[in-house]
Order: structure tokens, then C-alpha cells, then sequence
């Protein structure tokens, strides 16, 4: 009765192993598709690793850099003077039926990857300047 046991516990382990690499076939046939689908929208919109999140991320640490030091030095030379460095605000490109808005420097608001994300393409976004 042992044997008939173990024959049936090898016959399982081989049909569950033949599931497996169907599966894994499966899923990398998948896996594939998606890329490729992937690569695809990417060069459509444009987009770079950045815009993707896969950039270097930002070293972490106390040490600013000379350039930062920099900036900060004149930024509180110019409020002691009494008087705001503010960058002139860029001409808007994108806006959403919500009102928002974005100049398409920078990166990507939230309501902007939403809507791309739901289907609505950039170009549908963009502020039409011929009236």
C-alpha cells in the first residue's frame, strides 16, 4: 500500500511540475506582451526614465552641495533686501476640464498621470492657443 501511495504522490509531483512551467510559459509570454506594449506608449508620449520615477534617486545626506550652498546664500542676501527671487511663472500647456494646470516643465502633477492613466491622451490636454 506504500508503494501505490508513493507511485501516486510521483505521479502528482510530475503533473503539478508540468502545471508550473505551463504557468511560467504563461506568465513570461505575458510579461513580454507588456514590455512590448510598454515600449510602445514610451515612445509615443515621449517619455523618459525620469518621467517613468527611474532616475538616480538623490543621495541622502547633511552636506549640501556648493551649488545649493550657493543659492541659499543669495536667496537670504535677497530677502534681508526685502525683496522675493521669484522665478517668472511659465506659460501654461496643459490643463484638465477641472481647471488644473501644468507648464509641462517638471515633473508630471498627479491630475496629469491620471488622466493619461485613464486614457485621456496628453494632446487632448493641451492648452489650444489658436483661436
Amino acid at each position: 500500500m506504500a508503494t501505490r501511495t508513493l507511485e501516486k504522490l510521483k505521479a502528482k509531483i510530475s503533473q503539478l511540475q508540468q502545471e508550473a512551467a505551463a504557468l511560467e510559459a504563461a506568465h513570461a509570454k505575458e510579461v513580454a506582451e507588456v514590455v512590448a506594449k510598454m515600449k510602445v506608449a514610451i515612445e509615443h508620449y515621449g517619455l523618459s526614465a525620469a518621467d517613468l520615477g527611474l532616475g538616480v534617486p538623490a543621495k541622502k545626506g547633511p552636506r549640501k552641495s556648493a551649488t545649493k550652498a550657493a543659492t541659499t546664500k543669495t536667496r537670504r542676501a535677497t530677502a534681508a533686501k526685502g525683496t522675493a527671487a521669484k522665478k517668472p511663472a511659465g506659460a501654461i500647456k496643459y490643463r484638465d476640464a477641472a481647471g488644473n494646470t501644468w507648464t509641462g516643465n517638471g515633473k508630471r502633477p498627479g491630475w496629469f498621470k491620471a488622466a493619461v492613466e485613464s486614457g485621456i491622451p496628453p494632446e487632448d490636454l493641451l492648452v489650444r492657443t489658436d483661436a
